[in-house]
């Protein structure tokens, strides 16, 4: 044999076993992250040059929907590929239960299990049964220590424990006190040690398939940022036109309207050069062509709150809420061969398709409960599967929404306020921003939409919350909070 003809034939052999090769998986969520924190996405303020470039190299979805308007339910819905009602998991974990409910609102919250139950198949689990190499990075939130991912299919967790935030030594920068992440030099970033874990990883498994897990901190509070950052965005917001007002009402809450917060904008280009670092090392391992790039976020942009850091607009609300601004989600997917670059896709979709998706394509064992569908069809420019999403949400968050129920079909969205079972229709197709409550205009789609709702609550076994017999009219309104004047002062 002529050596050119052995090289020819290696080369093909080579080109078979990449094509026969399973897809990777690199699944990136960002806490707290809005739909319109991107520049992909609209915003003017924030930069994400990264994230706006995987758009480019991928489809970029308008309609797409966590599954609860805060962190833990979202997970759980991620991580098993159902409803959050399924898993028990309801509210963010360390949220008050009703034995213990001391705010002065209508009703108790309705009570929500405190871990994922092991018996839960997870889609590290499912992809571990067909070979895959399987990691973790960043937040948990899913239950206390034997429930952490290493007991849920990941060979490797990074960071991933019972906290919400990065809440221990010095938060977003090492020493970070956190057990499942040995501390980095003095003043190590979060964010870019988790990316390049992830890295790390990625390049230890290159022969094999894998899942990477990368569950951002960013962008959730404490709102700290890197000094050069800070001291950029401080200037940056200093140079804006005057913008008034920059506050609203979202009763009982002041809402933010405009993006010039500078801590938060420098935390959101952080993660943006830390999801760079990601894709870069997916690039210089030679994995781009065999590797599927799913970034999304899990729950809406944080407006009503907690420093109120960012602006929904043109969506209404934000985290804690049923309305568009605490549940509509940033997702972008890169998956060659598959979605077609620089494609929009405007199908609603939500956060139990996720685990559908990629255990099909990997030929894995599916959710237990199919409540998602295989987003390639989507991808691919498919017909639509035409189906509606829904929400339940039976507890009082920390951002001002109350306990209430929804539905999406097609152009309509129904709520149910379930502490009077107050009731209100929005056209999304015309009315993106939730302004104009249609619902005694159009009463038959009302009540298809509430009969379907009360059906698939039915189904999922949703808990529904009891009345407060401790409520007082007299007393100030539970879910009432002041914005504490900001701090105009420019970073040094």
């Amino acid at each position: 044999m002529s050596a050119l003809l052995a090289t020819l034939l290696s080369i093909a052999s080579l080109s078979i076993k990449a094509a026969d090769r399973p897809t990777n998986f690199v699944f990136i969520l960002v806490d707290d992250l809005g739909q319109r924190d991107l520049g992909c996405y609209g915003s003017s303020f924030y930069e994400t040059p990264n994230i706006d470039a995987l758009a480019g190299q991928g489809a970029r979805f308008t309609d797409a929907y966590a599954a609860c308007p805060v962190c833990s339910p979202t997970r759980a819905s991620i991580m098993t590929g159902q409803y959050p009602q399924r898993t028990g998991i309801t509210d963010y974990l360390g949220a008050a239960q009703p034995e213990s409910w001391k705010r002065n609102t209508k009703l108790l919250p309705a009570p929500y299990s405190t871990q994922l139950a092991l018996e839960e198949l997870t889609l590290a689990e499912s992809l571990k049964s067909k070979g895959y190499a399987t990691f973790f990075a960043g937040k948990w939130h899913m239950g206390p220590e034997g429930f952490w991912p290493e007991n849920q299919g990941f060979d490797v967790n990074i960071g991933g424990i019972d906290r919400g935030g990065p809440y221990g030594g010095k938060r977003y920068f090492s020493p970070y006190g956190n057990p499942r992440l040995p501390d980095g030099p003095e003043g190590e970033h979060l964010p870019d040690r988790l990316a390049s874990e992830t890295v790390k990883f990625m390049e230890a498994n290159r022969d094999k398939p894998f899942l990477t897990y990368l569950s951002f901190y960013s962008v959730h509070t404490p709102l700290m940022a890197r000094p050069d950052l800070e001291k950029k965005y401080h200037a940056k917001a200093e140079a804006l036109p005057p913008h008034d007002p920059r506050f609203g009402r979202e009763e009982p809450r002041d809402v933010r309207l405009v993006q010039d917060h500078p801590i938060y904008a420098s935390m959101v280009e952080a993660m943006d050069q830390a999801v760079g670092k990601v894709l870069k090392g997916l690039k210089d391992l030679g994995l781009e062509k065999n590797t599927a790039v799913i970034f999304t976020s899990d729950n809406g942009g944080l407006s009503t709150s907690e420093g109120w850091p960012t602006s929904n607009l043109p969506l209404r609300g934000g985290k804690g809420w049923l309305y568009e601004g605490g549940i509509r989600e940033p997702l972008i997917i890169r998956w060659p061969g598959v979605a077609k670059p620089g494609s929009i896709v405007s199908e609603p979709v939500i956060s139990p398709d996720y685990f559908t998706t990629i255990a099909r394509t990997a030929a894995a064992p599916p959710p237990k409960n199919r409540d998602g569908i295989d987003l390639r069809r989507l991808l691919r420019g498919d017909d639509s599967p035409g189906r509606p999403l829904y929400w339940h949400y039976p507890h009082y968050g920390n951002q001002g929404g109350a306990p209430g129920s929804a539905i999406r079909e097609g152009k309509w969205k129904l709520i149910e306020w379930l502490e009077d079972g107050t009731l209100e229709l929005y056209n999304l197709r015309e009315d993106i921003g939730e302004k104009n409550n249609v619902a005694e205009a159009n009463p038959e789609v009302v009540a298809r939409l509430k009969t379907k709702l009360d059906g698939w609550r039915q189904d999922v076994g949703a808990k529904i919350p009891a009345k407060n017999t401790a409520y007082s009219a007299e007393k100030p309104d539970g879910r009432e909070s002041k914005r504490p004047p900001e701090k105009k002062t420019p970073a040094k």
